[in-house]
């Protein structure tokens, strides 16, 4: 479905920066529709955060522009200052005031308010983010989700055109970590918020976005939906960085079929190949099926229990080795030989 411009909130436009002389975001381009949640993905260093504190107004493009709402808040040579883009943050480490309450915290923000519409606003977000009973404490008194939920609310206060998270959760642990992604996710849904959320976790990614922006070494390598980013990865790194897989070898028969070991696949070719051309197929754990009846074997050579389900390491015949997710009271020995059968919808192929 196609986005109309005036649906569409944030806009970077070809976007560049650098610190001295060594560049950290190079031409970088994305829109970000009104209540949707966008999130940058990469590993350390890749230049996310720096996009994060561009869109702030803590940092300034050399190169590109920045719009908020159809009107432009950053280019080269001039900024509109931080306190005038409409934008909430939400820090890594919550950045609470320790002397205040929750509600005070919550509505540190609103002081041109009146007293009674101050009040009326704090009160509705600590009931949203479930501490209204706390409003009283202090943040020393909270656990790490408690606090990260008192930043969300108060990021959220001002009523933001745009709220930015950086890493907001890495200072919980796993399990804290995936439920409050999921919760913090129903809050800004909730609240028709539009956000940008940045990580290096693709388990947070997935759990709260709309739309991930894969990143390396500071250029976009994809911006999609987390089901293409997953299934069809524009290039190598994406298919990667993102999920489990093998890339199995193969050959292209013709523009639109390679041979595998695991038979002749339909599948486009990479643009420029030839029929001969040595290819790799992206195969994820879950393509793979455990069937007894399946048409090949393939023998177990690794297993990784999951609990609910086990992720064998099978090798085929000829060598090649691929991954299968399996539910876990199909628990086989290493050495045993069980049936596949391939289950795809897309297969991506990338040249050798």
């Amino acid at each position: 479905m196609q986005t109309s411009n005036a649906d569409i909130l944030l806009e970077l436009d070809g976007i560049h920066h650098a610190y001295g002389d060594h560049p950290v975001v190079s031409d970088l381009s994305l829109q970000l529709a009104r209540g949707h949640i966008g999130c940058l993905l990469g590993p350390s260093g890749c230049g996310k955060t720096t996009v994060l504190r561009l869109i702030a107004g803590f940092e300034n493009v050399r190169e590109g522009e920045i719009r908020i709402n159809g009107s432009a808040v950053s280019r080269k040579g001039w900024a509109l200052p931080p306190e005038k883009r409409q934008v909430g943050m939400v820090f890594q480490d919550y950045a609470l005031f320790p002397h205040l309450t929750l509600a005070d915290n919550v509505g540190f923000g609103l002081h041109r308010l009146p007293a009674r519409d101050r009040k009326e606003r704090v009160d509705h977000l600590l009931d949203v983010v479930g501490l209204a009973a706390d409003h009283k404490k202090y943040p020393h008194e909270l656990s790490g989700g408690q606090q990260q939920r008192v930043a969300l609310a108060r990021a959220l206060a001002p009523q933001p055109a745009l709220l930015l998270l950086d890493e907001p959760f890495s200072n919980l642990d796993v399990d804290l970590r995936e439920r409050l992604s999921q919760e913090v996710r129903e809050i800004l849904k909730s609240q028709n918020a539009t956000a940008i959320l940045v990580t290096h976790d693709q388990h947070e990614a997935f759990a709260m976005a709309d739309e991930i922006g894969v990143m390396h070494q500071g250029k976009l390598q994809q911006w999609d939906s987390a089901y293409n980013i997953y299934h069809r990865p524009a290039n190598r790194f994406v298919a990667d960085f993102v999920g489990r897989g093998v890339l199995l070898p193969g050959t292209v028969l013709n523009p639109r079929e390679v041979e595998t070991a695991l038979g002749v696949l339909p599948c486009l070719a990479p643009e420029g190949s030839a029929a001969g051309s040595p290819v790799d197929i992206l195969l994820r754990p879950d393509d793979i099926v455990h069937d007894d009846s399946g048409p090949l074997f393939a023998e177990v050579l690794h297993k990784a229990f999951r609990g609910a389900d086990i992720v064998y390491t099978l090798g085929l015949d000829g060598g090649a080795r691929v991954l299968s997710l399996v539910p876990s009271h199909h628990n086989h020995a290493l050495g045993d030989k069980i049936g596949i059968r391939l289950d795809i919808d897309h297969v991506v192929a990338f040249p050798r």
